[in-house]
């Protein structure tokens, strides 16, 4: 009996000795936000009717990607939208090849005031940010 304990201790040990070290445990991406370009908007709404928004965006480098639209409601109808991309991290060569995408989200209109859109544009000489605005009344 004891014998066998201490086999199974010596395996245990030499499992924990030999065991694979993955390195790192750290994030190997981080989350940006995209300079958005230009949007494509209906000159109206309709009262409950969808609608598909276009943005064109700007993906910096060939590690960024993009990961979708974060459109957070500011006021009842004041939206800010944001390209979001994820950057790889670990990749020491990134190319610096700049690509302009168009892509697209939809979009409820559920009150009958005109909307007002924040499209973000990236930051002046100062970090502040910029942005597109764009109102789109309610019929």
């Amino acid at each position: 009996m004891k014998r066998r304990f201490i086999a199974l201790w010596v395996l245990v040990v030499a499992l924990t000795i030999n065991s694979c070290d993955l390195g790192d445990d750290g994030p190997n991406f981080r989350f940006v936000a995209l300079q958005i370009e230009s949007v494509e908007m209906p000159e109206s709404f309709d009262l409950d009717a969808t609608y598909q928004i276009n943005v064109t965006y700007t993906l910096p480098d060939g590690c960024t990607y993009f990961e979708g639209f974060d459109v957070t409601k500011e006021d009842v109808t004041t939206r800010e939208v944001v390209a979001i991309g994820s950057q790889r991290t670990d990749q020491e060569v990134c190319t610096e090849a700049i690509r302009t995408i168009e892509d697209s989200f939809d979009f409820v209109v559920i009150y009958s005031e005109p909307y007002l859109f924040r499209f973000y544009q990236g930051e002046d000489a100062n970090g502040d940010p910029q942005f597109l605005e764009v109102v789109v009344p309610v019929n």
